[in-house]
């Protein structure tokens, strides 16, 4: 704990909500202690997040994260689970409702201004509601929404307003799903607060539960981000999550593919189209990381002169920093509109009835798997 020069109590950064302290600078919370009594008080990671778009190696223990989730279920509380729908599968808590109780849960479906702006979004809430049940959640209600564009904001807050009763409201949810731009969003309509959390597009950012005040005498409580090894944002350096994280409306790019034909993602990942008829792919990949088609016979050695250079990003010193791929193999049953997703990448969605078998070449650890149709 760190005394104020004034004798005070401990003192919270406003960006992160970590305890601050003023003697060990590679520690979470670090501030040089000249800077102690200048308001807001902000860590130096957090000033440098902000100011220079830089960021840290400081993180969190994973089994802090779960001790503060588990608080929540002892607690009379309305929580928001926040997920990102480029990434619902990699950002959905697993066993949330263990942690939560009996506590209500609003699922706030993030970053939806990425999607086509001809989706059906009936369908997609449905795809949601289905999803989330089948992995064990279950929510009040769902809202689909854009903190970025300020789409379904009203919404969301008027099924605070409805479920909140007495109660506090905790935010929680994944690394990177929009969580701090959604409660800065909280603070500037609804208290009378002058700070904000710390945004960036870096993992983790938000370090320790951060109390906001409400005029009722109650909180909006934002936990920290859980990190989650199996979504690319975890795994790739800072400077490639631009080519993976798209901050733009997908351009969904569609190939007519004979069996035996590859994609590739960059040098991130690659998609083989094993055995089937010749068919359509759609792949809802973020525009920065280019698409490249070779044949499956030539696909491992083209990746092995060209990993890092026309296959790219990674560069070649990146990708040896990058666990080895592993092959998953996929058969898309037909008359069944499927997906297949990779974590934190997008996904591919199969566009015939007629079957076929695939495989992804991915990181070793990223989440792949065959889903129903997104959209």
């Amino acid at each position: 704990m760190t005394e104020r020069p004034d004798g005070g109590t401990a003192v919270k950064c406003s960006g992160c909500g970590i305890t601050v302290q003023t003697t060990s600078p590679e520690l979470p919370g670090y501030i040089p202690e000249k800077l102690l009594t200048r308001e807001p008080v902000i860590c130096q990671r957090c000033f440098r997040i902000k100011n220079y778009n830089e960021t840290s190696s400081v993180t969190v223990n994973q089994d802090e994260f779960l001790k503060l989730l588990s608080q929540i279920g002892d607690k009379d509380a309305l929580v928001i689970h926040i997920v990102d729908i480029f990434d619902f599968e990699g950002s959905l808590i697993s066993g949330l409702q263990r942690f939560v109780g009996s506590n209500p849960v609003i699922l706030a479906v993030n970053k939806t201004d990425l999607l086509p702006k001809v989706t059906n979004w009936n369908k997609v809430r449905n795809w949601v509601q289905k999803q989330a049940k089948e992995q064990g959640l279950r929510t009040e209600e769902i809202v689909l929404c854009s903190a970025k564009k300020n789409q379904g904001f009203d919404r969301l807050l008027d099924v605070v307003s409805e479920l909140r009763g007495n109660r506090d409201v905790y935010v929680v949810g994944a690394t990177n799903v929009g969580k701090s731009t959604l409660i800065n969003r909280l603070i500037r309509d609804y208290s009378d607060m002058e700070q904000e959390l710390t945004t960036s597009r870096y993992p983790g950012t938000t370090l320790d539960m951060v109390n906001i005040p409400l005029d009722d005498g109650k909180h909006i409580i934002d936990t920290p981000g859980i990190v989650y090894p199996w979504r690319f944002s975890e795994i790739v350096s800072r400077q490639d999550l631009s080519a993976i994280m798209p901050d733009k409306p997908l351009k969904p790019a569609a190939y007519q593919l004979d069996a035996g034909q590859t994609l590739f993602f960059g040098g991130m990942a690659r998609f083989d189209f094993v055995e089937g008829q010749h068919q359509s792919f759609t792949c809802y990949i973020n525009g920065g990381l280019k698409i490249h088609r070779t044949k499956l016979e030539r696909a491992d050695q083209l990746f092995a002169d060209h990993a890092g250079e026309l296959l790219s990003p990674p560069t070649r010193d990146q990708l040896a920093e990058m666990p080895e791929w592993t092959r998953h193999e996929f058969r898309v049953p037909r008359k069944s509109p499927s997906d297949i997703y990779i974590s934190g990448l997008g996904w591919i969605r199969v566009n015939s009835e007629n079957g076929a078998l695939v495989a992804v070449h991915a990181p070793r650890g990223v989440r792949v798997l065959l889903r129903p149709a997104l959209i």
